[in-house]
C-alpha cells in the first residue's frame, strides 16, 4: 500500500524502526537532502540491505496545495464570468486562493473612501487658490483629509 513515504525528519535508528513498524512493504523513503545529508551511512546501508532506498528530494518548498484540476476549474469560472467570491463559495477554496491561482495580487489595507477625481477635485481647487478650509466646507468633508488628499 504504502511502498514509497516522505519523511520530514532526520532518519534516527527510532525513526527507521517506527517506519517499518507502520510500513511493512516500505520500498523507497524520500526526505530533504539536507536530512540525507546527516544520516549516518550505517543507516543508509542497513535499509538497503532490507531493500529500502532511501532518495533525497531535489524539489523545494511546500508541496502545491492545489491539484491542476482546481486550477482549471478556477481559470474555466473565471472565463465564463463568475466572480471570486462566486469560485470560492462554488469549490470551498479560500477566497485568497482563488486570486492566488488567478494571479492576481489582493491590495492590502481598506478600499480608499474617496475616488481619484474627488481627490484630482480638491488638488485642482487647491490650486486654483481655493483655501484647504473652504474646499473642506464646499466638499463636506474633514479638514485633515483635504490635507492627506493634498499630499498624496
Amino acid at each position: 500500500m504504502d511502498d514509497v513515504i516522505y519523511v520530514n525528519k532526520p532518519l534516527s535508528a527510532r525513526t527507521i524502526v517506527n517506519l517499518l513498524n507502520k510500513y511493512p512493504t516500505l520500498k523507497k523513503i524520500k526526505c530533504p537532502k539536507s536530512f540525507y545529508l546527516r544520516t549516518s551511512k550505517k543507516y543508509l546501508d542497513a535499509l538497503s540491505e532490507l531493500d529500502i532506498a532511501v532518495e533525497p528530494t531535489i524539489k523545494r518548498g511546500r508541496p502545491r496545495k492545489y491539484l491542476d484540476l482546481d486550477i482549471k476549474n478556477v481559470n474555466k469560472m473565471l472565463k465564463d464570468g463568475a466572480s471570486p467570491s462566486e469560485i470560492s463559495d462554488a469549490l470551498q477554496i479560500p477566497l485568497k486562493s482563488v486570486y492566488y491561482i488567478n494571479d492576481v495580487k489582493l491590495k492590502r489595507g481598506r478600499k480608499p473612501k474617496y475616488s481619484e477625481e474627488t481627490e484630482e477635485k480638491v488638488k485642482k481647487m487647491y490650486k486654483n487658490g481655493v483655501s484647504a478650509n473652504k474646499i473642506s466646507e464646499r466638499l463636506n468633508m474633514p479638514l485633515r483629509t483635504v490635507y492627506y488628499l493634498l499630499k498624496r
